[in-house]
């Protein structure tokens, strides 16, 4: 019993050691100091700072027994364009930069979690998605750890993020149409993930892919409509047009251009969003 308990102890040691001890345990402290920040703030009963910022004269505070944390509502992929995991892990850890994600994956398929679900990450930005115009409040962020140009996308870490998609998915019911790129939200800024395998993660059932059999789009069919239904900010088409190719035709990425094909792809994601 004795030698059981020995070994229940060392095991556990070693499970919080792997979590965030050792050459992270500076950024672990600071972490759990913010957290602790936050909970504080969450259990306030009243709550202050918010009632008495509202101008009225008659006002009171009565608690309601019905509320939950924040719940994901999209999951917005990222590649790092660093060189390593390490380097986006210590981006990460940089309060300048002030960026971060919920999950960055390896090339090796390593997922490694640096912010926790509930909270809001810093890894949006200035953007839109259909009339969501804060990302960072609704989804959760992975980065992938590739340069952006030159690496190729490695099946072990695509399989990675398809198991870790399969768990996002499961444990806050989000819709397959919600699962998006950077450059998608933001067409202005971004253009990661580059040349990212989609059609993989379609068929997984994490976002649309167009189908094998394309039809001609109807006369009068409008590519500024069918963008925006899809979600894209129009207000710049030009960068719309080249987001979604990015996505979709990864092709000619850098004119705005829709040839006839391309228009046959937009018709077949646009009727997926009816």
């Amino acid at each position: 019993m004795k030698a059981h308990s020995i070994l229940s102890a060392i095991t556990a040691l070693l499970i919080f050691s792997s979590c965030g001890g050792g050459k992270y345990a500076t950024t672990e402290k600071v972490y759990k100091k913010k957290a602790k920040q936050f909970a504080e703030v969450y259990k306030e009963s009243p709550v202050t700072g918010q009632l008495e910022k509202i101008n009225a004269a008659d006002k009171e505070w009565i608690a309601s027994i019905n509320f939950g944390v924040r719940k994901p509502n999209y999951v917005m992929i990222h590649h790092t364009a660093q060189n390593s995991l390490e380097q986006t892990v210590k981006t990460f850890h940089s309060e300048r930069a002030g960026v971060s994600s919920h999950y960055v994956i390896g090339r090796d398929g390593k997922i490694v979690q640096m912010v926790n679900d509930y909270y809001r990450g810093h890894h949006a930005g200035l953007g839109k998605w259909g009339n969501d115009t804060d990302l960072n409040s609704s989804s959760i962020g992975i980065e992938l750890d590739n340069n952006g140009t030159t690496d190729p996308w490695p099946e072990i870490q695509v399989d990675a993020l398809v198991q870790l998609l399969a768990y996002l998915k499961d444990a806050y019911k989000i819709p397959q149409a919600n699962f998006i790129g950077h450059m998608d939200y933001a067409p202005t800024r971004k253009n990661d993930p580059s040349r990212f395998p989609w059609k993989t993660l379609a068929e997984e059932g994490f976002g649309f892919w167009y189908e094998d059999y394309l039809e001609n789009p109807p006369l009068g069919f409008d590519p500024r409509l069918a963008l925006r239904i899809i979600g894209y900010d129009v207000k710049n088409l030009d960068a719309a047009i080249k987001a979604f190719k990015i996505h979709y035709i990864q092709k000619d990425t850098t004119t705005a251009n829709l040839n006839e094909e391309d228009l046959k792809i937009l018709y077949s994601i646009f009727k997926k969003f009816l």
